[in-house]
């Protein structure tokens, strides 16, 4: 069952303060959650494959005002464990401890029934939207616990809670991520301070689902910007006591 929040009103002092890592920074619903997260008083990690789009993401919260946020580049697709170390030590070195992670990067991979599905892809696929968020979490962990809240966030997706034909290793890499925090949220209950939910977007206007979609037009969903309630009530105290649930950023 899905808990809604999307029509929850953040003040502006929300995240002052703290340090958050956002994955798939540079473009679509991971650069509005920084911006907006930045807005909002985060300093803000930007994590993602290319630097010039993190760089103008950077750019646009200096320029509204925001705190300096940092910009560490990785392509998730061939990031290894030390990969994620030397990211962790960043992080310390710099901030000294970490107070949200949202996993935003995803690839969708073939459209494609699973006969003719491309095993590289595939492997592909679960790479970036289910290892990578694997090892990420488990190499921030301890940064997290220095926290007084810490909130992870795992992008969800209606494919994830229920399988639809021809959306391959997508959906499957979906019904992993909420397993992944299914477990990890029953890890920590009760002996950590970090909670750990999913959260869908639902339809939103972005390269991907332009690319899911190509015949939709890009109107009929919404902008990023309209689903930021329920990212904001997710990484902000407000939401001290919820883990283990997952979130849908829209009503259906």
């Amino acid at each position: 069952m899905s808990e809604f929040f999307g029509n929850y009103v953040a003040p502006i002092s929300l995240l002052k303060g703290k340090v958050i890592l956002v994955t798939g920074a540079g473009d679509g619903i991971g650069k509005t959650a920084a911006k907006t997260f930045a807005a909002h008083g985060a300093s803000v990690i930007l994590l993602g494959r290319t630097t010039a789009k993190l760089e103008m993401v950077y750019d646009e919260i200096e320029v509204s005002g925001g705190p300096q946020p940092a910009i560490f580049p990785m392509d998730l697709n061939g990031a290894r464990i030390e990969d994620f170390d030397n990211l962790a030590e960043a992080i310390e070195g710099e901030f000294g401890r970490l107070d949200g992670l949202l996993h935003n990067a995803s690839l969708l991979g073939q459209r494609t029934p699973i006969a003719n599905y491309h095993f590289s892809t595939w492997q592909q696929v679960i790479q970036v939207n289910v290892n990578a968020a694997f090892g990420l979490t488990k190499t921030l962990l301890p940064l997290l616990e220095k926290s007084e809240a810490g909130s992870i966030i795992f992008t969800s997706s209606s494919v994830g809670l229920r399988g639809r034909a021809y959306w391959g290793a997508y959906s499957v890499s979906k019904f992993a991520t909420e397993g992944l925090m299914q477990v990890l949220a029953d890890e920590l209950e009760g002996v950590s301070n970090i909670r750990v939910n999913s959260l869908n977007p639902g339809a939103t206007r972005t390269t991907m689902r332009a690319s899911a979609y190509p015949a939709e037009n890009p109107q009929s969903v919404v902008p990023a910007e309209e689903i930021m309630p329920t990212y904001l009530y997710l990484m902000g105290d407000d939401s001290r006591g919820q883990s283990g649930k997952h979130f849908s950023a829209q009503k259906r």
